[in-house]
């Protein structure tokens, strides 16, 4: 009864933690990524994110449980049978009840664990009717975006913000850039990614998505954002010396304001308009709107 109490009490306190834990990766305003000092996943905007992370929840759980019990039943074992408390040891050669227990518990749980991963990887995995496509392309080192269902737009750079830049506007150095990807919110968007020279990856933490660019093959991958604002990710692929230096910046607004976005041709907003530009360099400042 007692040891009943002490799981129940455990997973209780499991999961309060992972709530808590959870609670600290909040993101602030209408930015959204990964924060300075943050050890849990990032707040999810998709459903599939959402689910994602209750499955990360769901194995972590069982896999601690596991952990803590294993571990306290060889303490135990280790006391209970030791030689001055034990000096005549058994001879049981096998136990069929705990051999049915240890074989069926383990099944239980891995289908447990089996029924919410195989419906994420097929919902990850099948693109649903989307509404909008939009292409990313890796480069060295920055990543080219197109929307191919609009001829009006015309395919952009988005090259990172330098640090100087990045604080002038007030967004996370290594992660905001000078032409953030636009795409409306509640809208299936399905995302072709390739690359023009090395392996890239086009990962956003807050939509559940990480699809590799290989070049000469397009993948595809979808997501539909469920809340306004400006999401940050990076190249997940070691793809050369300047890695680091490709971030991933979408930022999600209202179907009506996407609207007007493409039919003033998807002309980027100057993030530059109203500062002083004494207080960027020249050079930088060339870099951040070519």
């Amino acid at each position: 009864m007692r040891a009943k109490h002490a799981v129940t009490a455990l997973s209780a306190g499991l999961l309060a933690l992972v709530a808590g834990a959870h609670a600290l990766a909040r993101d602030v305003g209408d930015q959204f990524g990964p924060e300075v000092n943050g050890w849990f996943l990032q707040d999810p905007a998709t459903p599939v994110m959402e689910e994602l992370i209750f499955v990360h929840n769901l194995v972590q759980v069982i896999i601690t449980g596991i952990v803590i019990l294993v571990f306290g039943l060889m303490i135990y074992i280790c006391w209970r049978y030791a030689e001055k408390r034990n000096p005549v040891p058994s001879k049981t050669s096998h136990n069929t009840l705990i051999e049915v227990i240890w074989t069926i518990v383990p099944v239980i749980l891995l289908v447990i664990i089996a029924v919410p991963s195989m419906s994420l990887l097929y919902k990850q995995d099948r693109l649903p009717e989307t509404q909008l496509t939009v292409k990313a392309v890796g480069g060295t080192w920055n990543w080219t975006y197109s929307y191919p269902d609009f001829e009006n737009v015309e395919e952009f750079v988005s090259n990172p913000l330098d640090e100087t830049q990045a604080k002038a506007v007030g967004q996370p150095y290594l992660l905001a850039t000078d032409a953030p990807l636009v795409v409306p919110v509640n809208t299936p968007v399905k995302v072709l990614v390739t690359s023009v020279n090395n392996m890239h990856s086009w990962a956003m933490p807050s939509f559940g998505v990480k699809m590799d660019a290989v070049p000469g093959i397009i993948n595809e991958t979808w997501f539909e954002v469920n809340k306004e604002g400006t999401y940050y990710g990076q190249c997940s692929e070691i793809c050369g010396i300047r890695h680091y230096y490709m971030p991933i910046e979408v930022k999600v607004v209202s179907q009506s304001e996407f609207a007007r976005y493409i039919a003033a041709g998807g002309e980027p907003e100057d993030k530059f308009a109203g500062l002083d530009l004494n207080q960027t360099s020249g050079a930088a400042m060339a870099a951040a709107n070519r």
